[in-house]
C-alpha cells in the first residue's frame, strides 16, 4: 500500500459544513489526487482563519497550531515508516489563514512540503495580519513545490520560490462528468426548476451562484442589479443560488428589478448544482476581486456561456469571446454584454458548446491529476537534493 499524502486546508476543511468555492476546490483537489492514485489523509481540521485582524486571536491560533503540529509529529513517528505520510500538501494558505502545521511536520519527518493556491500580499507586512503574513512567507520559502492557479499569483510568488524549489502551474479544474450529464438532461431540469421556482420556461434564464457575504460578494450582486436594471425592456429572469448575512440587502436591490424577475433558490447542495447550470441560458457575475471563480468553470462545464467581470484570475477560467464575454466594472458595459447574448440565441449556444469543450479538454480532472502527480515526483526529487 502506498504511503498517504497529508492534506491540510487552513482556510476551510473539505468537509466544512459551509459551502463555498474554496471548499469545492479543496474537494476537487482530493478527487484529482485520487485520480492520480495517491491516497490522502486529512491531517487536521484546524481553521486558522482570522477575518478581522485580531492580534490576540492570531497568537492563540499560532500557539494552538504549534501544539497540534507537535502532536501530529509524535503520532506520525509512532507509525511504521511504510505508512507515515510521504508528503504534505497545504491548500490555500495566506495571511488571514496561514499554515501553522505543515512546515514543522514536514521538517520533522523529512518529507516534501507542497503548497497549492498560496498567496502573498507585501502590503500586509506591517498590518493587522502581520503574523500570518510572515508565516505565509516562511511557508513559501520552505516549500519544495508551489502550485499556482493563476498567472497573477505566479508573478507575485516567483520572488519567494527559490531554486531548487519549483513554481508550477495548476489551472483551476473540476470533474466535468456531473455537469455533462446534467446538460444531457437539460429539458427535464428546466421543467422541474420552472415548476418549483415559478420561472417561465419560455424566457431566457440568467443564473448567478454565489454566497451573500457582506464583502466583495455583496458588491458584485449590487453591480449585477444595477446592470440588469438597464435591461428592463428585455425578456429575462434571474435565478440566484446562494445565501448569507447580506441576503436582505441583496434581495432588496434585486427586487427593484421588478415583480417576477428574480427567483431565489437559497443554498443548493453541491450535487444538485449541475442541474441549475444546465437549465439556465446565461451565467452572469461581475466577479469583483474574484480569485478566479470556480462557479464560472462549473457553468461552462454544463455548456452555459458566461458574462463576467475581467478581474483577478477570471481569464484563467473564461476565454473571452469563446466561452463567454469579459468586461470591466462598468454596469453599462456589463449590461451591453448580457444584452448582446440575449439577442443572439445561436451565439449563446455556440459559446456554450465551446465552453464545455474547453473545460473537458483543458480544465478536467485527468489533466489536474497528471499535474499533481508530476508535482509530487518533483517535490521528492527536490527534497532529496536538499537533504
Amino acid at each position: 500500500m502506498k504511503p498517504p499524502l497529508a492534506f491540510y486546508a487552513p482556510l476551510k476543511a473539505p468537509d466544512h459544513p459551509t459551502p463555498s468555492g474554496d471548499r469545492r476546490m479543496a474537494r476537487a483537489l482530493l478527487d484529482a489526487l485520487a485520480q492520480a492514485g495517491q491516497p490522502v489523509e486529512l491531517a487536521s481540521r484546524l481553521r486558522s482563519y482570522d477575518r478581522g485582524g485580531d492580534a490576540l486571536r492570531q497568537r492563540r491560533i499560532e500557539a494552538l497550531g504549534g501544539r497540534l503540529a507537535s502532536r501530529l509529529l509524535r503520532r506520525y513517528r509512532e507509525r511504521p515508516a511504510a505508512v507515515r505520510p510521504r508528503a504534505w500538501l497545504t491548500y490555500h494558505a495566506y495571511h488571514k489563514s496561514p499554515d501553522w502545521l505543515g512546515p514543522s511536520v514536514a521538517d520533522g519527518l523529512g518529507i516534501p512540503y507542497l503548497l497549492v493556491e498560496a498567496s502573498y500580499a507585501p502590503k500586509q507586512a506591517g498590518g493587522p495580519w502581520a503574523r500570518g503574513h510572515a508565516a505565509s512567507a516562511r511557508a513559501l520559502r520552505r516549500a519544495d513545490v508551489v502550485l499556482v492557479l493563476t498567472a497573477r499569483d505566479a508573478a507575485c510568488l516567483a520572488p519567494l520560490v527559490q531554486a531548487p524549489a519549483e513554481l508550477r502551474r495548476l489551472p483551476p479544474f473540476l470533474a466535468p462528468a456531473p455537469y455533462q450529464a446534467a446538460a444531457a438532461a437539460r429539458a427535464g431540469h428546466r421543467a422541474a426548476l420552472a415548476a418549483r421556482l415559478g420561472l417561465d420556461p419560455g424566457a431566457p434564464w440568467l443564473l448567478a451562484v454565489a454566497m451573500m457575504r457582506p464583502d466583495v460578494k455583496r458588491a458584485s450582486y449590487l453591480l449585477l442589479a444595477e446592470a440588469l436594471g438597464r435591461l428592463e425592456a428585455r425578456a429575462w429572469q434571474l435565478l440566484v443560488v446562494g445565501d448569507g448575512p447580506a441576503r436582505p440587502e441583496i434581495e432588496a436591490a434585486l427586487g427593484r428589478l421588478g415583480p417576477g424577475r428574480v427567483a431565489f433558490a437559497g443554498v443548493v447542495p453541491e450535487t444538485a448544482l449541475p442541474a441549475y447550470y444546465a437549465a439556465a441560458d446565461l451565467y452572469v457575475w461581475p466577479a469583483l476581486r474574484e480569485a478566479y471563480g470556480l462557479a464560472m468553470l462549473e457553468a461552462q462545464a454544463a455548456g452555459l456561456p458566461v458574462v463576467a467581470g475581467r478581474e483577478g484570475g477570471v481569464a484563467e477560467v473564461v476565454q473571452d469571446d469563446v466561452g463567454g464575454r469579459l468586461c470591466g466594472r462598468d454596469p453599462a458595459a456589463f449590461a451591453r454584454a448580457v444584452e448582446q447574448l440575449l439577442e443572439d440565441p445561436q451565439r449563446r449556444r455556440d459559446m456554450g458548446r465551446a465552453a464545455a469543450r474547453f473545460v473537458a479538454g483543458e480544465r478536467g480532472l485527468e489533466q489536474a491529476a497528471a499535474s499533481l502527480a508530476a508535482a509530487l515526483e518533483a517535490a521528492h526529487a527536490i527534497r532529496a537534493a536538499r537533504a
